[in-house]
């Protein structure tokens, strides 16, 4: 964002507002990766819906997701975030994998 003096019609940016503009730029690019991982994600979880399709396995597998979980909560611990926000996050990517798997079958 500009700022303009009131005596002046000069456009004056604050190093404040470059560092703004730096660290957005940082955000769009950290938010890229974690769409291309979602994605990756998504293609590792469709070829797991593929083999228990032709293995007659069940969509849903309790111990697993408990496991994924637990892992999650364990990252986020690591990294210091939010255990629950992690977590809630995952729950909601093993809920979008589940119904495409079962729209796949």
């Amino acid at each position: 964002m500009t700022e303009h003096t009131p005596d002046t019609d000069s456009t004056v940016v604050s190093t404040d507002e470059m560092d703004l503009d730096e660290l957005r730029e940082e955000i769009r690019s950290i938010d890229r990766e974690i769409v291309e991982l979602i994605a990756q994600r998504t293609y590792v979880a469709d070829s797991i819906a593929r083999v228990k399709t032709e293995r007659g396995l069940a969509t849903t597998d309790e111990s697993q997701e408990e496991a994924v979980m637990a892992r999650a909560g364990e990252n986020a611990e690591r990294f210091d975030v939010d255990a629950n926000m992690v977590k809630a996050i995952f729950r909601l990517l093993i809920e979008l994998n589940k119904i495409e798997q079962r729209n796949e079958r």
